[in-house]
C-alpha cells in the first residue's frame, strides 16, 4: 500500500470514509471534482439512444486526448480507445457504456433531459440516461485523470474502453469484431462500473461469481382475423389471445422452474390495435428473458413458445403465432472472477474504509459487460456504486422499499456521492493491478 495522505475536510463529507487516510491518488480528487460534475450534467442533459453516440463518444474522445492518451475512435460503431502507457507492466483495460434510453425523465432535476430522437423503427421517442452511463463516463473520465496525475507511482498500460450499444447489448460484441484485442493492448484484467439502488450512494458494492443475468429478447406475433368490435363472434379477437398469453407466461416461472433457479420472464410491450371499434388482425408482444444458467434459459424459450402456440390454437387462431428470438438483443451470463473480486474489495477497503464497501449480491440485469474479459481470456469485474441519496435510501428501507432504480423515469442518483465514490472506486481498483516502479 502506498504512503496515506490525509484528505480534505470536504472530501471527507461528501464520501465518508472509515478513516481519514487513503492512497495519494485521490488527493486530488477534490480539485477535479467540479470538472467531472460539470460533464455529467452535460452527458445527462444530452443523451443518445444505442447506436447514436456520436456526440457523446466525442466528447469523451477529447477529455481523454486532453489528458494524453492515444485516442482511437469509431471503434465498433461510435466506440472510443484511449491507451495511456507507462513502462513495463500489466495491462489494465477499464471499459464505460455510453448510450441511454427512450424514457421520458420525470426527476424534475434543473438539467433533466429534454431530448427526443428517432428510434431504429423511425418513431420519435424521449431520452434519459435512465441506466446510469452518465455516472459510469464521468467516473470513467474521474479515474483516468487521477491516473495520469499519479502516473509516477505506477507501471503498466491502460486502456480505457468508451462502449456504444450496452443498451441493445451488442456494442462489446462490436468493439471486439472490429479488433479491440488485437488492434490495442491486451489486457491482463477487466474492470467497469455499474450504479445500483440496492446500496446507498457513496458505497461501493463488490460481487463475486455470478452478477448480472443472461438475457434474451423474444418477439411474439399473434395472428387472428380482424373485424367490426360490434361483431366479434365474426372474428378472431389477437388482442385477447394476447391478453390470456401474456398471464400464462407467468406460470412458466412459477409453475415450471425449479425455484432454487432465477429465472425471469417479463412482458415489455404488447401492441394491437388502432381505434376502439376495431378488432384487430394481429397482436405483438416484446418480451426480456433472464437467467443464470444455459438450461434453465433454454427451459424458459421452450415454453414461451409452447404457451404462445397454445393460446392461439386453443382460440381457434387461423395460424400459429411468430416466435421470434432477437439475435441482435441477446448478452451472456457476467461473472466476476472470485479471486480478482476478493483482491479488489480487499484494496477498497484498505483504501475507503470498511463503512464504504459492500458484498452486492446478483441481479437479473444484462449487461455486455463480460463479453470483454472472456474473449480476451483474462478475470473481469464490474463493480456497483451506490446511487441513491444515503437519506432516501434508508427512509425507503423503512418502508419495506428501495428508491427508484435504473430504467425508472424517477431515477436521480446522489451526483456528488455518487461521482466521488466511482472515480475512486475505479482508480484505486487500478491502482492495485498495476505494476509499482
Amino acid at each position: 500500500m502506498r504512503a496515506p495522505l490525509t484528505l480534505a475536510v470536504t472530501l471527507l463529507a461528501a464520501l465518508p470514509l472509515a478513516k481519514a487516510d487513503t492512497p495519494p491518488a485521490l488527493a486530488g480528487l477534490e480539485a477535479i471534482h467540479p470538472a467531472i460534475e460539470a460533464l455529467y450534467v452535460d452527458l445527462h442533459r444530452n443523451p443518445e439512444l444505442s447506436l447514436q453516440e456520436e456526440k457523446t463518444a466525442a466528447k469523451l474522445a477529447a477529455k481523454l486526448r486532453e489528458l494524453g492518451y492515444e485516442v482511437t475512435e469509431r471503434v465498433g460503431g461510435h466506440g472510443v480507445v484511449g491507451v495511456l502507457r507507462n513502462g513495463t507492466g500489466p495491462v489494465v483495460m477499464i471499459r464505460t457504456d455510453l448510450d441511454a434510453l427512450p424514457i421520458r425523465e420525470a426527476t424534475g432535476l434543473p438539467y433533466a433531459s429534454t431530448v427526443e430522437a428517432r428510434n431504429a423503427a423511425g418513431d420519435t421517442v424521449p431520452v434519459m440516461h435512465a441506466c446510469g452511463h452518465d455516472v459510469h463516463m464521468a467516473s470513467w473520465v474521474g479515474a483516468a485523470t487521477l491516473l495520469v496525475r499519479e502516473r509516477a507511482s505506477w507501471r503498466g498500460t491502460l486502456v480505457f474502453v468508451g462502449q456504444p450499444a450496452e443498451e441493445i447489448l451488442n456494442g462489446a460484441a462490436a468493439m471486439v469484431d472490429d479488433g479491440l484485442m488485437m488492434r490495442f493492448p491486451k489486457p491482463d484484467a477487466v474492470l467497469g462500473l455499474h450504479v445500483s439502488n440496492l446500496i446507498p450512494a457513496g458505497q461501493v458494492g463488490v460481487t463475486s461469481g455470478p452478477a448480472s443475468a443472461a438475457s434474451n429478447g423474444v418477439d411474439i406475433t399473434i395472428h387472428g382475423r380482424g373485424g367490426h368490435g360490434a361483431a366479434p363472434h365474426l372474428t378472431v379477437d389477437p388482442l385477447l389471445i394476447a391478453a390470456r398469453t401474456v398471464v400464462t407466461l407467468q406460470t412458466i416461472v412459477a409453475r415450471e422452474v425449479n425455484p432454487l433457479d432465477p429465472a425471469v420472464v417479463t412482458v415489455g410491450t404488447l401492441h394491437v390495435g388502432t381505434k376502439r371499434n376495431i378488432i384487430a388482425d394481429d397482436a405483438t408482444l416484446q418480451l426480456t428473458v433472464r437467467s443464470y444458467k444455459p438450461e434453465v434459459q433454454q427451459q424458459l424459450l421452450t415454453a414461451i413458445q409452447r404457451i404462445a402456440e397454445g393460446e392461439a390454437a386453443a382460440a381457434g387462431a387461423p395460424r400459429k403465432p411468430e416466435v421470434r428470438i432477437d439475435p441482435a438483443e441477446a448478452s451472456e451470463v457476467v461473472v466476476n472472477d472470485p479471486a480478482l473480486a476478493a483482491r479488489l474489495e480487499a484494496a477498497l477497503r484498505r483504501g475507503l474504509g470498511d463503512s464504504s464497501v459492500a458484498t452486492h449480491g446478483p441481479v437479473m440485469g444484462s449487461e455486455d459487460f463480460g463479453v470483454f474479459g472472456r474473449v480476451a481470456g483474462v478475470p473481469s469485474v464490474q463493480l456497483r456504486v451506490g446511487a441513491p441519496e444515503p437519506g432516501a435510501f434508508a427512509a425507503a428501507r423503512a418502508e419495506g422499499r428501495y428508491p427508484p432504480g435504473v430504467h425508472n423515469s424517477g431515477f436521480a442518483p446522489d451526483r456528488e456521492r455518487v461521482l466521488r465514490a466511482g472515480s475512486a472506486a475505479l482508480t484505486l481498483s487500478a491502482l492495485e493491478l498495476l505494476g509499482t516502479p
